[in-house]
């Protein structure tokens, strides 16, 4: 079974034999990404006139780029509104970004803490873009008594 972007997915089944949602197979990643302040300067949604002429931060760019020519999903997550979808489509484009998709909304204030049923992974953006490298990290989650 393929998605949208073309990618295999894992069809699963609970112990009744009854479908559930499916996941990526491989190494594919989808990856989340914000916009303001992780791949262009800090831009508030009040001062939208600044989105259309930000420049992206080189490492960033190039970096996104490898992943999406890599084979993974590439999907910006910001906290832009939908009055701000084609500036913003206008700018990755004519940057060079490439990507899969863009969801406008996110909430906006940060300290986010994402509850899902299939495995998510977390990167805080701290003023550069590489390749990603394995580092052992406490992190919240529920108590299902396994440990």
């Amino acid at each position: 079974m393929k998605n949208k972007y073309n990618k295999e997915l894992k069809e699963l089944k609970d112990e009744n034999g009854q479908l559930l949602s499916p996941e990526l197979s491989g190494d594919v990643k989808n990856y989340l990404i914000d916009i303001d302040g992780t791949v262009t300067d800090d831009i508030p949604n009040e001062e939208p006139e600044r989105m259309a002429t930000c420049e992206p931060f080189p490492d960033a760019l190039s970096t996104l780029n490898k992943w999406y020519e890599e084979g993974h999903i590439i999907c910006f997550f910001t906290s832009r509104t939908e009055a701000h979808r084609e500036v913003t489509t206008e700018w990755l484009n004519r940057n060079g970004f490439k990507y899969h998709s863009l969801l406008m909304g996110k909430p906006r204030g940060g300290n986010y803490h994402w509850i899902d049923n299939h495995l998510v992974k977390a990167t805080r953006y701290r003023g550069k873009f590489t390749d990603l490298v394995d580092k052992e990290v406490t992190i919240q989650v529920f108590d299902d008594g396994k440990h």
